[in-house]
Parts: structure tokens; sequence; C-alpha cells
């Protein structure tokens, strides 16, 4: 789910579109689960990706970018500039919070 790069991380994300609430939803099939609240048109959906990852893990929006999948529910997610020790802290903390 979570590779370790020279300058950050690539994540397996697996996205529901179109969904009530935004936000992580925990595992599925070795893959982060993101709910969008976006639809997947016009490059809406990949954006609210984005976002999320963002403000997840408290990086810049520039500091994320959606390798594979941009047109599929399973994306490969590169995030510049944190370890996958941190991403793995913040998603626990994101699931005792949720």
């Amino acid at each position: 789910m979570i590779t370790s790069t020279t300058d950050g991380v690539v994540i397996d994300v697996r996205v529901i579109p179109r969904a009530g609430r935004s936000g992580p939803a925990g595992v599925r099939n070795g893959a982060l689960l993101l709910r969008l609240h976006a639809p997947p048109v016009e490059g809406a959906a990949n954006a609210e990706v984005v976002d999320i990852l963002a403000t997840l893990l408290r990086v810049p929006r520039r500091a994320v970018t959606i390798l594979a999948g941009d047109r599929h529910r399973l994306k490969r997610v590169r995030v510049e500039g944190v370890s996958a020790e941190f991403v793995s802290s913040r998603l626990q903390e994101q699931a005792k919070g949720a």
C-alpha cells in the first residue's frame, strides 16, 4: 500500500466517487480507500484525491501527484517530502478519530 521512494512515498489508492462524504475510509484489497464527493468527470475526482491527501498528510498540493490510474478507481499517488512511517501514523490517527 505504501512504498518508500528517495523523495517521499507512493501510495496505492482506491476511490469511491459520488460518496456522501469525502475522506479516508480504511483499506480495501491492499489500497487506501478514499470516498470522494466529486463525480469522476473532467478531473474533479482526481483533484479531490490530491486535496484530501494533501490535507491529511499536511503537505502542499504540489507535493501530491497521480502517477497512474487517472481514469480508474485504483490509482498510484506519489507524495513528496514524507516518510512511509509518517503516512502510516497519520492514517492511524485518522482511523482513531473517525
